[in-house]
């Protein structure tokens, strides 16, 4: 919300949070009942003209541009070795801690996290299910497409349980300056309604 208070590119709303990340760090708990659960965020950053996927790890980040084609994100880092901007100390911090030697090629997702990024990909799971749903489109990916996508339960991507989704977004950006941006909110907790 303050990228998109303080910015108005989507480079920049990058820049706020990576600045206000460095500054504060990140945590507090993603749940209102009692249970300790924490974790580490990503984002999807777009404007008109270009997008950004940032994923972070306590005060660390990776940052990928989109160059084209389609991209998600899903309860785990998927910035691999397309790192287009990083956190100063990123790859000093990871070899301080004895998670990249330094020789091999550096992989954010694989240093900073627990999953094995090879299974990211073919393991049934809301990112994978996301990536597929998303390139079965790819080309063709209108916004009915998307709040389908986004209504999708049996993927797992519409959470039902423990953990509910409780709201989706779909976002149109033209890139003609003279066009609306169009956003759709769900106006229920559960964005199938």
């Amino acid at each position: 919300r303050l990228g998109l208070e303080r910015a108005d590119t989507a480079e920049k709303a990058l820049t706020v949070i990576v600045d206000l990340l460095e500054k504060y760090g990140q945590g507090g708990n993603c749940m209102e009942s009692h249970m300790v659960f924490t974790y580490h965020n990503s984002f999807l950053i777009a404007d008109r003209k270009e997008a950004w996927v940032l994923e972070t790890s306590g005060k660390y980040w990776a940052a990928e541009k989109v160059e084209g084609g389609v991209r998600n994100i899903s309860n785990q880092l998927s910035i691999t070795t397309k790192i287009d901007r990083e956190h100063p100390e990123l790859k000093e911090y990871a070899k301080s801690k004895g998670w990249w030697n330094g020789k091999k090629e550096f992989d954010f997702a694989a240093t900073y996290s627990y999953v094995n990024t090879a299974r990211m990909t073919t393991s049934r799971g809301r990112y994978c299910e996301g990536y597929n749903l998303l390139n079965k489109h790819k080309g063709f990916i209108t916004s009915e497409i998307m709040m389908e996508i986004l209504r999708d339960k049996e993927s797992g991507i519409n959470m039902e349980g423990g953990f509910m989704t409780t709201g989706s977004m779909v976002s149109v950006l033209p890139q003609q300056p003279n066009l609306p941006c169009i956003h759709y909110f769900t106006g229920t907790p559960d964005p199938a309604r």
